[in-house]
Order: C-alpha cells, then sequence, then structure tokens
C-alpha cells in the first residue's frame, strides 16, 4: 500500500493526516425496459460514468470491474460498454445475478474495485431508475432474528462454561 495526504474528502494536498491507498468496492445498478443490445450498453454507459462523476474517479485508479445482469438479460455483456468507453486495460468480468424470485428484474449491477484514499463512508454508491429501490438506504434491512438453541446445545454450552 502507499500512502498520501488527504483531506476529509479523500483529495490529495493540503495539511491534513496522510491516508493508506486502499481497494475499496463501488456498488451501483440500473434497469433497463428491454433486453435489447442497445439499450443494455447505453444504460451500463450512462452508469459507469454517474459512477465515476459522483466519485471523481480516475479510471487508472479502478483495479477490476464485476457486473451482473438478472437473468432476463442476455443480449451482450455489460462490460463491453466499458470497453466502448475507452477501459481497455482494466480486468473486466460478467455474470448473473442469483435468479431470487421477488428480485428486480431487468437489472445491471457493477462493482468496482477502485484503489483510493476515501474511506467506504465517503464513496458514493449510485441506483438509477429502478434501481433506486434496491436500496433506500439500508432501511429495507430486516434485523437479524436470535436463533434458537436446541436443549443439546444449550446443555453442551453449560458444560463448556463450567469445565
Amino acid at each position: 500500500m502507499t500512502t498520501s495526504t488527504a483531506d476529509n474528502s479523500g483529495r490529495t494536498g493540503g495539511e491534513a493526516r496522510p491516508r493508506l491507498v486502499q481497494c475499496r468496492g463501488v456498488r451501483g445498478a440500473i434497469t433497463v425496459r428491454d433486453d435489447d443490445q442497445d439499450e443494455i450498453l447505453d444504460a451500463t454507459r450512462e452508469l459507469l460514468q454517474a459512477i465515476l462523476s459522483a466519485n471523481e474517479m480516475r479510471v487508472e485508479d479502478i483495479a477490476s470491474v464485476y457486473f451482473t445482469t438478472t437473468t432476463d438479460l442476455t443480449a451482450t455483456y455489460p462490460a463491453f460498454a466499458a470497453r466502448q468507453l475507452g477501459w481497455f486495460d482494466l480486468a473486466l468480468m460478467c455474470g448473473h445475478e442469483m435468479a431470487v424470485p421477488t428480485g428486480l428484474p431487468k437489472c445491471i449491477r457493477v462493482l468496482i474495485h477502485w484503489n483510493t484514499t476515501r474511506t467506504n463512508e465517503e464513496i458514493v454508491h449510485v441506483y438509477l431508475r429502478a434501481a433506486k429501490s434496491l436500496r433506500p438506504d439500508r432501511g429495507n434491512i430486516p434485523p437479524v432474528r436470535p436463533r434458537q438453541i436446541s436443549p443439546v446445545e444449550a446443555a453442551v454450552k453449560f458444560l463448556a462454561m463450567t469445565l
């Protein structure tokens, strides 16, 4: 890892404490109406450009990019849109999202691995079109219910504590 002087926004310069350059994940998603090559590529380029702009990100600081689509999108690889933007030297990969019955249809997702001095809290994740519903900012995450343990597990736990 390298060090860099950064202010609170993660930008270099000025009087501030040194920050390490770390690889951070930047997420984003966008939806399309149809399984159409041009529509998928246009939407993916829009998403990538919005993520770069929102984070003041430079392409040369990106380590790799992982794209997924829902299984109803098969007309093209979203990574091709990154190549159209000139991202020739980056590791790009595509896959399908899990086919969850309640999942958002016709959705393109991206995970960008970005070398930056910014903290996780300073990163802007971008959700466009119907994909905004994926992250209404974390208010829709259900609480974890405590796991019920069996009487046998309780006895073993008790014995372990008394030994």
